[in-house]
């Protein structure tokens, strides 16, 4: 017999230009249960318009975002800045976490002094890294 699988999460979403560490990372949330819904965004700007439209139905928020920070058009940081900018209410729903493979002590100064930011993870994504969430 077999057993409904409870997700951990209702939708996760993950913005990265890499369209392997996109599919990867949609592959690893989604093959191991941690989410019904993954959101995958190859760009910053997309995103920000699915959280502003749904900004008033929180079931359709995502509970985790995962963004990357270099990224052409819109970078990760660019995409922060915005996301800062939207309700309370909207970032009481949606965890923000920084996934990059950066070294740059700048840019990990400046995640962490981000309030918005819950954590930083380096690349790629792991099922421990998911295990370890809420």
């Amino acid at each position: 017999m077999l057993e409904h699988c409870q997700k951990k999460f209702e939708t996760i979403m993950i913005i990265d230009d890499n369209s392997i560490d996109l599919y990867i990372s949609s592959r690893i949330i989604t093959k191991n249960d941690f989410a019904n819904t993954v959101l995958p965004y190859i760009s910053a700007k997309l995103p920000l318009t699915y959280l502003k439209k749904h900004k008033n139905t929180p079931k359709l928020l995502p509970n985790l975002i995962f963004v990357d920070i270099y990224m052409p058009e819109m970078s990760g940081f660019e995409f922060i800045a915005s996301y800062n900018e939207l309700s309370l209410e909207l970032k009481n729903k949606c965890s923000l976490y920084v996934i990059s493979s950066t070294n740059n002590e700048k840019d990990i100064d400046q995640i962490y002094a981000d309030n918005n930011i819950v954590a930083f993870h380096e690349k790629p994504i792991t099922k421990a890294f998911l295990e370890g969430l809420a």
